[in-house]
């Protein structure tokens, strides 16, 4: 479009001040902008008009001065003419400069466009740079966390996709690079959350792997602190009122500090636990992450437990390797509560040991049969406890266990009383019942020291070789006791938390061990018809009974505090005692046969023609046999029962050989036949007067004055009351009569006798005349 052309005021106001410039650089700095703008605008040539009009106007202005001066005005005009020349060679000068700035201002121009142009593009190109730039940022964002993936870097990798969805691809949201990067950040981290999954389950089975040798360490650490409390408790025996676990125990084992998880045998890192459980914080799968970490460890935990365990030296899993394993397992797990509380929590945990150990209780208790040693049962109770001690000191609830070692205990209870009924009946059957003979001093002491026997002497007044009283089968026994004794308290070392429980069973079978095991035995063999062999079941009684009473304190002191106090009685020692009766009549059976037996070779001549000189032989043989078993056979027996077998013996033979002359088939009896009664009465009087016991003699009494009353010559005294009770007042009220119908006072001569003699011949042996 054609440019407007300024009005002419406005040129004739640019003359103006171009004339009225005050100096050079200020005339060139109002011409030139002049000359350019009417260049410009297309008004150089009015711009021209108005100088020569400004030169018209000033030489009419200078004619009209000069004529009034005409030289003045000559020279002025000389000197205009001048400055005209000057003015017209200015004027070709500016033309020349205006075509020439003309020319400048079009290649001005042109670079202008140019340098405008070249910075859009430059524009461009840094904006084009720039987005380059942010994308390849972006970009490197992006492999920067596949990089840290593939360092395993996982929460390095989440928080940088973090950053690079949050910030970085904010900035390039106009770009479709953004979009797609975008549209990936799930699957990354999808890939993420599948990587760190992925360590963790390495992480765990690493754990499953060292689950064993964890809880054999932890088993291991159990020991030593076992170990240092005894110490502890031997230089100060206060410290035996405390058991492992307990308050006391564990500040005094403060000092011997030692980490389960992190030590020189083992070292259990959770940092794959804490990454993976941050990084689902981070994904907001934080329940979906528990929910699978509880299904896997319920996992393990049922491929921990096998489907059976052996409980003796054999292959197969033992039970050492399960508790061991189990263990682990929950050390971890309690280990794992308290570093993460928001992932496992208590009732997780719990339900889990409850679990194991219904199930560890189960397989143990389905291998049971296989045990029938108490030694091994006992080995398996050590494990267990020492299983209970370690869970209990990660504060695990241990009653089921400690119920089931209740069970345990039953079973060896039952498992030592067969054994040592087993080994006191062979005992008692392969007894040789003689008094133990001792040839040596240390013999003497080991029997001495093994069994609860007073010696009569003094050692140092013994000689050798020695008898004791009892036979080699009450030390046997006694040691066996001991044995028993030492051994039922055996499960209760270390840790069971029942030993009321063992005081009551240790009773039970004691007293059943020594009342059918011991006494029953005995008193069965009190059938034996060998007397020495009664005398001696007799004495070990007696002894058996003495230990039973010793060994109630020794049982009273050993019970637990918590078992009910008072004297303890054991039902065997009245067995014993009451069987003592029962052997005593058994003596006194045998030796009152024996009597019998003696006392029927009696051969009485009632009507005997002549007067024995001698005590009949069988008398002779009696009062033999008594005097021999006394100081043989019953020589071991206790003073009172070898009285009261010689008491019972005088008695029974009195009253046999009062039966004599009572007999049905003696029908008279003379002089000579009593005076033979009476020199035998006489015999066995004075035998009993040589035993030095006056108490013996009045077994006698009833004999003595039978033979007196059939030797009276006054046989009415008898039935005079006052009389027989003074002089016969023993003899029995009914054989008085009979024995004076029977005498007669006559004497009959030896053809007669000769006679008689067969009459009471044919008679004995049953012969009819």
């Amino acid at each position: 479009m054609p440019v407007a052309v300024a009005p002419p005021s406005q040129l004739g106001y640019a003359v103006q001040q171009i004339i009225q410039a005050p100096s050079d650089h200020e005339y060139f700095n109002q011409l030139l902008p002049a000359v350019q703008d009417a260049s410009k605008g297309g008004r150089g040539q009015q711009l021209l008009s108005s100088l020569m009009q400004y030169s018209a106007d000033r030489e009419a202005e200078i004619e009209r001065i000069c004529n009034s001066n005409h030289q003045g005005f000559v020279k002025s005009v000389n000197q205009l003419l001048h400055v005209r020349d000057g003015t017209v060679n200015l004027t070709s000068e500016i033309l020349s400069l205006n075509q020439s700035i003309q020319s400048s201002t079009e290649k001005l121009a042109e670079q202008k466009k140019a340098l405008v142009d070249s910075r859009a593009v430059r524009q461009n190109i840094d904006e084009a740079t720039q987005a380059l730039r942010d994308c390849l940022e972006v970009l490197r964002l992006a492999n920067h966390v596949h990089d840290l993936l593939g360092k395993k870097n996982h929460y390095s990798a989440l928080r940088a996709l973090d950053d690079l969805q949050n910030v970085h691809l904010k900035e390039i949201t106009h770009y479709k690079i953004a979009e797609m990067i975008q549209k990936s950040v799930p699957a990354t981290k999808k890939l993420i959350a599948e990587a760190v999954m992925t360590d963790l389950n390495t992480w765990l089975f690493r754990i499953r792997e060292t689950s064993q040798f964890l809880g054999e360490v932890a088993f291991y650490h159990t020991e030593q602190r076992r170990t240092r409390q005894k110490e502890r408790a031997e230089s100060s025996p206060y410290l035996t009122n405390f058991k492992l676990n307990s308050a006391i125990e564990l500040v005094s084992d403060e000092a011997d500090d030692f980490n389960v998880l992190d030590n020189d045998d083992v070292q259990v890192d959770f940092t794959p636990l804490f990454e993976c459980l941050h990084i689902h914080n981070a994904l907001g799968q934080t329940d979906k992450f528990r929910a699978e970490y509880a299904t896997t460890r319920r996992q393990q935990k049922e491929l921990l437990m096998p489907p059976s365990i052996t409980l003796i030296e054999a292959e197969g899993v033992t039970l050492n390797e399960l508790l061991e394993g189990i263990a682990g397992f929950a050390i971890v797990e309690k280990a794992t509560m308290k570093k993460a509380p928001e992932l496992r929590s208590a009732v997780d945990v719990d339900e889990l040991w409850d679990s194991m150990c219904q199930q560890v209780i189960a397989l143990i208790s389905k291998a049971l049969h296989e045990v029938n040693n108490a030694e091994l049962l006992l080995k398996i109770k050590g494990v267990i406890a020492l299983f209970i001690q370690t869970m209990d000191s990660w504060n695990y609830p241990v009653g089921a266990l400690d119920g089931f070692l209740l069970k345990l205990f039953e079973k060896y209870a039952e498992l030592l009383k067969r054994r040592f009924s087993d080994d006191f009946q062979e005992i008692v059957s392969t007894d040789d019942y003689m008094p133990m003979p001792i040839n040596k001093l240390d013999e003497y002491d080991k029997v001495v020291n093994v069994s609860w026997y007073t010696p009569d002497k003094p050692r140092d007044e013994i000689r050798f070789p020695c008898v004791l009283p009892f036979s080699q089968m009450y030390p046997l026994c006694c040691i066996d006791i001991r044995n028993f004794l030492n051994q039922f308290y055996f499960f209760s070392d270390d840790h069971f938390q029942h030993p009321n429980v063992i005081d009551e069973a240790l009773k039970t079978s004691l007293d059943e061990l020594l009342s059918n095991s011991v006494c029953r035995l005995l008193v069965e063999r009190l059938n034996s018809q060998y007397l020495g062999q009664i005398v001696q079941i007799l004495i070990n009684l007696e002894h058996f009974e003495i230990a039973c009473r010793e060994i109630e304190p020794l049982l009273a002191a050993a019970r637990s505090t918590g078992s009910v106090g008072g004297s303890l009685t054991l039902n065997a020692t009245e067995e014993f005692r009451s069987n003592k009766k029962t052997a005593e009549k058994r003596i006194f059976e045998l030796v009152n046969s024996k009597i019998d037996d003696l006392i029927g070779t009696a051969e009485y001549d009632w009507m005997a023609p002549t007067l024995e000189t001698e005590p009949s032989s069988y008398m002779q043989t009696l009062t033999r046999y008594l005097s021999n078993i006394m100081n043989s056979v019953l020589l071991g027996l206790p003073t009172e029962i070898k009285e009261l077998i010689y008491f019972d013996a005088l008695s029974h033979a009195a009253s046999m050989i009062l039966d004599l002359p009572l007999a049905p088939d003696v029908k008279h009896i003379n002089p000579n036949g009593v005076a033979a009664l009476a020199k035998d009465v006489k015999y066995l009087t004075e035998f009993v007067d040589t035993l030095g016991n006056p108490i013996l003699r009045e077994n006698l009494d009833e004999l003595q004055q039978t033979i007196l009353l059939m030797q009276s010559d006054n046989s009415d005294d008898y039935y005079d009351l006052s009389a027989r009770n003074k002089k016969y007042g023993r003899v029995n009220a009914m054989n008085g009569p009979i024995l004076l119908e029977k005498l007669t006072h006559s004497v009959h001569s030896p053809t007669n006798s000769r006679t008689d003699k067969f009459s009471a011949l044919s008679s004995r042996f049953g012969m009819k005349s």
